[in-house]
């Protein structure tokens, strides 16, 4: 896998990604008032001006002249980190300012500046890609790194629009549905799992389904939404409490939840059970490929570090073996284009989602190669999808 992906990035990194300068300028200065205004609504509610980007005065204004709950005290004044402003959020109307200036000062400087100090001469922006950087195997992006960009907030998705395909050509952008929980279906050997993706069910109505004890039709978008959290969460090894944080119920209801969930899936809490064991006695946890992650955690005196590696044991073969699969869908993608003689060539890859320019003309066709080649990467018990668009930029081809 890796050997023959490294010429499909090393094209990727030569290729790069042609980005509207001036849209991102734009976006730039329409932030750029933005911090301003938010800068002046804090200083109103501050009752004085002071740096909201220094920590130790922003603290004082908070915990001494406001009055507001703090952590601890240190020797550098009082901590402001994400997680101690979101505690005391709904205690006073700045909070919540700070924590949008932040976000719109971090857009700001790391991606529209960022993107605009690495763009080429030719319009290009060019990241640099890590194959064996993460742990797990996945593909990871750097300077500027385009695998990251916020999509959460409607400003950092608005970025997508600004990535463009060059003059007389298309992006056509290929994602794959829900692949580790196919991956976990497929290694687990579940077999109600595996017959819900096999007959199209919607695996997270499903799931709520059961877990609710209520027929799919009357299934609600709020419990499909747990229902998903519970689906994601399992993969990722996650416990009653942090899904209980998650979706907002309670420590009792959460673990009901995860209970529930393992009596509709039981293939899944042996496969997990088993994972940990296999990993205990390797010394490390492997993909279906065979990549390896050594596991001296398992080991650990240290309870917490014994904890983590045992999530990790759960995840690995799951977030690798997708890693993995991808990996494979570029190569093939690759080959496939190269042999055609399309105008067509990957540009991007995230995560789970691959992106190829390509000519206008034979975008329909390099779409039915990408797709094809995504969905035939691997033979597992259940079928890969792939969710396709075409467009001229990355915010639209997403779907």
């Amino acid at each position: 896998i890796e050997i023959p992906l490294s010429r499909v990035l090393s094209e990727m990194e030569r290729e790069g990604f042609m980005l509207d300068t001036l849209g991102v300028a734009k976006m730039r200065d329409e932030l750029n008032l933005r911090i301003a205004e938010l800068e002046k609504e804090i200083h109103l509610l501050a009752g004085e001006e002071f740096n909201v980007k220094s920590p130790a005065q922003l603290g004082v204004i908070l915990f001494e002249k406001l009055g507001l709950k703090a952590g601890k005290k240190t020797k550098s004044g009082y901590s402001t980190t994400a997680e101690i402003l979101e505690k005391i959020r709904y205690d006073h109307p700045i909070v919540d300012l700070v924590l949008e200036y932040r976000t719109i000062t971090k857009l700001n400087s790391t991606y529209c500046e960022g993107l605009l100090n690495a763009v080429g001469d030719d319009g290009r922006v060019r990241s640099t890609f890590n194959q064996t950087e993460t742990r797990t195997g996945r593909i990871s992006s750097l300077e500027p790194n385009l695998q990251n960009i916020p999509v959460r907030r409607k400003e950092g998705k608005e970025l997508r629009k600004f990535f463009i395909a060059k003059e007389g050509y298309l992006l056509v952008d290929a994602d794959y549905s829900q692949i580790e929980l196919r991956v976990l279906a497929h290694l687990a050997k579940d077999k109600a799992m595996i017959n819900a993706f096999n007959s199209g069910e919607d695996i997270h109505t499903k799931t709520a389904g059961e877990v609710f004890n209520m027929p799919p039709l009357l299934v609600t978008p709020k419990m499909r939404s747990s229902a998903k959290a519970v689906n994601f969460g399992i993969v990722y090894g996650i416990g009653a409490f942090s899904l209980a944080q998650d979706i907002g119920v309670t420590r009792a209801e959460a673990q009901k939840y995860i209970d529930g969930y393992f009596e509709t899936y039981p293939g899944i809490k042996e496969y997990m059970n088993t994972a940990v064991e296999q990993a205990k006695k390797q010394g490390y946890s492997t993909t279906m490929f065979g990549r390896r992650r050594y596991l001296p955690e398992l080991n650990s005196s240290n309870g917490n570090l014994r904890a983590f590696g045992e999530r990790v044991a759960r995840n690995m073969p799951i977030q690798g073996t997708a890693a993995d699969i991808i990996k494979l869908a570029m190569i093939r993608t690759r080959a496939k284009l190269l042999e055609s003689g399309l105008d067509a060539r990957v540009i991007l890859q995230v995560h789970d989602e691959l992106i190829i320019e390509a000519e206008e003309s034979v975008a329909k066709e390099a779409g039915k190669i990408l797709e094809n080649e995504m969905e035939n990467a691997v033979k597992l018990a259940v079928p890969l999808l792939v969710d396709i668009h075409r467009s001229k930029d990355w915010y639209t081809a997403k779907g």
